[in-house]
């Protein structure tokens, strides 16, 4: 009897933690600052949830240390609900197989609770390359060992993986050239000191338009709504695949009605139509995914890029 009792309570529980959920507001941390596109996505989608739970959801912005700050926080809070991480492949998931004793696992520190979006990076070339498609950069490439170089905004960033993705395909010798943010980066590109670089679809879409670069390709399985003229690399180069993610994190033991909860609601604003067309807008394409599909993902991802970055001999690790 006692047994049936307890077991009878272990299941109540959860269920009135679920129904009374939440009672406060709710905290996002975003690891980068005020005002930048990671940040829109986070308000955006904030705002949004604080209608549907009708709590509000603070962000909280905490940049530095290539998110580690940020998701050190949300792995050591309370798994109640209460603190959530607005995480990113090309941080939260890619820092730990670069950097130095990352004090946290993303994979056993965070509860997946729900993708946000995602949007395919996009490979750009100076004009004076002469390359007019992906396969015309490669023979150009091959044609001049060791003379054209890439961008990024630091090692170890997606842009830079993604050139190192593309040297492994397309068998060809390219230069990497960091820099110390997108603004620099983009600078020189723009003025041909460099040759070409990956980058996300706001940043150098004026530039395109403006004829200062060409875009020859994009990062995604399939063509971007944003960009249905704009072939993916990946016609080119199977396997190759340069995609940018946002997504929606809970320190490890937070509840599975509250991770399933919040999952249904963030669901219900990725399908609003203000959302879509204000992310479709930005090159950013609104993404469902369950917690265990989430999970899956990152998992998958995570080993695809560490392989890349050990042949690479990239980071200190």
């Amino acid at each position: 009897m006692k047994r049936m009792l307890f077991l009878l309570l272990c299941g109540v529980a959860p269920m009135a933690a679920a129904q009374s959920y939440p009672s406060k507001p709710i905290r996002l941390v975003v690891p980068y600052p005020p005002g930048g596109p990671t940040d829109f996505v986070g308000r955006a989608v904030a705002a949004k949830l604080s209608e549907l739970l009708g709590q509000q959801m603070v962000v909280d912005n905490r940049p530095g240390a290539g998110t580690v700050i940020a998701s050190e926080m949300i792995a050591r809070a309370a798994p109640n609900g209460y603190n959530l991480l607005f995480g990113t492949g090309g941080g939260t998931f890619l820092a730990p197989l670069i950097l130095p004793k990352v004090p946290y696992d993303p994979h056993k520190d965070f509860a997946p609770v729900a993708m946000l979006v995602m949007s395919p990076q996009v490979l750009v070339v100076h004009p004076s390359t002469g390359a007019n498609s992906v396969k015309e950069l490669i023979a150009v490439a091959k044609a001049k060992p060791g003379q054209l170089n890439f961008s990024s905004v630091g090692t170890g960033t997606s842009p830079h993986l993604g050139g190192e993705l593309f040297k492994a395909l397309a068998g060809v010798d390219i230069l990497h050239v960091p820099y110390k943010g997108t603004a620099p980066s983009m600078t020189d590109l723009i003025a041909g000191r460099v040759q070409l670089a990956f980058s996300s679809i706001p940043t150098v879409l004026a530039h395109v338009q403006g004829g200062r670069l060409k875009m020859l390709g994009t990062g995604g399985s399939k063509r971007s709504p944003a960009l249905p003229g704009i072939a993916p690399i990946a016609e080119t180069l199977p396997g190759f695949e340069l995609v940018t993610w946002y997504a929606l994190f809970a320190p490890a033991g937070t509840p599975a009605v509250i991770i399933n909860r919040l999952n249904a609601e963030t669901a219900k604003v990725l399908k609003d139509a203000d959302i879509q067309k204000r992310f479709g807008d930005q090159g950013l394409e609104p993404t469902t995914m369950t917690p265990q599909e989430l999970k899956r993902y990152t998992v998958n991802d995570s080993s695809r890029w560490s392989k890349l970055i050990k042949a690479a001999g990239i980071g200190s690790k």
